[in-house]
């Protein structure tokens, strides 16, 4: 049941909307309504209320309220924008009596918000109170929007001085910029529309030198990634700078921005499997509705920049992933920008690597495989130097797990160790924050090396992953000053059978696509572990090659059910892999 209008209470932060035994994020509910009487639940039978679960709640129900404003404001009917305007008044008068000051529940290390503990929530809010504010003055009666003018313009004045902060502590490039960016133009942008005044950027929300241009060129590389190497942060700031750019001619936007702006949808692209899920590398949802509104609205925005529709699969399948968060507000992108979307064209390739981030893509055998060997990422960086993830067309078979809501410390620790991915550990110790390095690429075949005395002292490490017509070979070599327990791990996200044959242990993985893996090199065990971060509490199969020397050698083939050639077998000679086919040896 909906209630009559936003709750009026701050919220917290939503990151503590988590159950603190099973990790996962706690049911939503009805977020236009009222927080459960009995509390809110934990798909496994948890029952929560507590201060900062309910203040947890109140951010995502602002941030509903918020979006259903935005919605409405751009519909044409005009019940619809009426009901946007009354929940703009509403939020007018909530804002001016609780925001007064920074949030006194912040943590310490918070940059603090006003209506929420954190000035990123308030900016995320805020860009949908703009926009609908924005919608509303383009086509209406400006006078009856005059009452919106001191949120409006608090909104402005407040992302103003957190971006200031965070440029006199030198962060810059902080994910946070982008939003306050963006919060701060569509305040300022409505406000000035129902003033009836002409546009002056005076704050430098776009072209100033901390503005959205400039924040793009020091946040993002050559090859087109966000600094921090996440799927979610990478996506998360692609979008803050697209709604900025509102009522622009992408034609007029410069040049240096616009070929950085292509790079990034080109980087979500490339990244994406065939079925359009994204690998949720680093920080970041493994799965989540809230999510697939965030995917499918930055997929229509690039549909509207640039030509083609780059991020068509990722669009449709955030679409089917919103489940019963699923609305219209995309429906009213069509026309975000005032020109025609820019030419775009991105040649495919077997293997494509994004040097800056160290985060590499191969395609082919029917294999969709991400090699990550980059630097640590910052704080929403994983020990995951050269983990190989392996995705079929939709099937993650062996993926990276995501992470659980920051909320929980525990669970958000044990998704960023080493033990969590599909990588090398020493004598399971967690590694130093090392980035790995390219050591050849060819049009088959990628080998990537660390060597940082910061990740284990006295270890180097490689990782060969090469591509044949009908399989995969990932070879790992392992060199030790002094003898450790040398471990590299195996994580399945989906279920895995395991049989010992002897010279080569066989892994059959499930999905709709079959792969099945040959692995050897060193004993293999298999254990229960937890699963993706969508659901920790759900059990997996992990396995680990595991032997205890100065030298290791591990050594694993993967073929899909699809394949042309049946592997009969597999073996190691003088460092190299050797395949038996079952119409002959090879």
């Amino acid at each position: 049941m909906i209630m009559s209008g936003p709750p009026e209470e701050r919220g917290g932060w939503w990151h503590d909307y988590v159950c603190g035994v099973h990790g996962v994020e706690l049911e939503p509910g009805d977020l236009l309504g009222t927080f459960p009487a009995a509390g809110v639940s934990c798909r496994h039978g948890c029952r929560l209320d507590t201060e900062r679960i309910r203040a947890a709640w109140l951010v995502l129900s602002h941030q509903a309220w918020a979006r259903r404003a935005r919605r409405l404001a751009g519909h044409t009917d005009p019940a619809d924008r009426a009901e946007a305007l009354r929940l703009l008044t509403a939020y007018a008068g909530i804002y001016a009596r609780l925001a007064v000051a920074d949030h006194d529940q912040a943590q310490g290390w918070m940059l603090r918000g006003r209506l929420f503990h954190q000035a990123l929530t308030d900016a995320v809010w805020g860009v949908n109170i703009g926009h609908a504010a924005w919608s509303l003055a383009t086509a209406g009666d400006r006078a009856e929007l005059r009452p919106l003018l001191p949120l409006l313009d608090d909104l402005a004045g407040a992302a103003l001085r957190a971006r200031g902060v965070l440029v006199a502590e030198n962060r810059f490039d902080s994910n946070y910029v982008a939003w306050l960016n963006a919060a701060g133009l569509a305040s300022a942008r409505a406000a000035a529309q129902i003033r009836g005044d002409a546009w002056a950027d005076r704050d430098g929300w776009l072209t100033g030198d901390h503005g959205q241009f400039a924040h793009l060129a020091a946040s993002t590389g050559e090859d087109g990634w966000e600094w921090e190497g996440s799927t979610y942060y990478h996506g998360f700031v692609l979008r803050a700078y697209l709604l900025s750019l509102r009522g622009s001619d992408p034609a007029g936007w410069p040049a240096v921005a616009a070929e950085r702006l292509g790079g990034m949808i080109t980087a979500l692209a490339r990244l994406a499997m065939p079925g359009g899920t994204l690998p949720a590398v680093h920080d970041g949802p493994y799965l989540r509705e809230a999510l697939g509104l965030e995917w499918q609205e930055l997929g229509v925005l690039a549909r509207g920049a640039f030509a083609g529709d780059p991020l068509r699969a990722v669009t449709d399948h955030a679409k089917a992933e919103s489940g019963r968060l699923a609305d219209d507000l995309a429906d009213g992108l069509a026309g975000w920008f005032a020109g025609p979307p820019l030419p775009y064209r991105d040649e495919p390739a077997v293997i494509t690597v994004a040097e800056r981030v160290g985060l590499a893509v191969l395609k082919g055998a029917g294999i969709h495989a991400v090699l990550d060997y980059g630097p640590p990422g910052g704080s929403h960086g994983h020990h995951d130097k050269l983990a190989l993830y392996l995705y079929g067309s939709e099937d993650p078979w062996q993926p990276d797990y995501g992470q659980v809501p920051y909320g929980n410390r525990a669970w958000r620790d044990r998704y960023a160790a080493a033990a969590a991915h599909p990588t090398i550990r020493i004598d399971d110790r967690e590694p130093g924050e090392a980035a790995g390095r390219l050591i050849e690429r060819t049009d088959r075949s990628l080998t990537v090396a660390i060597d940082d005395p910061a990740w284990y002292p006295g270890v180097s490490a490689t990782r060969r992953v090469t591509l044949d017509d009908d399989h995969l070979i990932d070879l790992v070599t392992v060199r030790c000053a002094e003898e450790h327990r040398i471990r590299l791990g195996l994580r399945a996200g989906v279920d895995v059978s395991v049989v010992d044959h002897g010279p080569y242990v066989r892994t059959e993985w499930s999905g709709r696509e079959s792969l099945s893996g040959w692995h050897l090199g060193a004993p293999l065990i298999a254990y229960p572990g937890f699963g993706p971060a969508d659901d920790p509490a759900r059990q997996r199969t992990w396995l680990d090659f595991e032997t205890t020397g100065r030298e290791a050698v591990f050594c694993s083939v993967y073929q899909t059910g699809a394949a042309s050639r049946r592997i009969a077998g597999v073996a190691l000679s003088a460092g190299e892999v050797v395949i038996d086919f079952e119409e002959g040896f090879r």
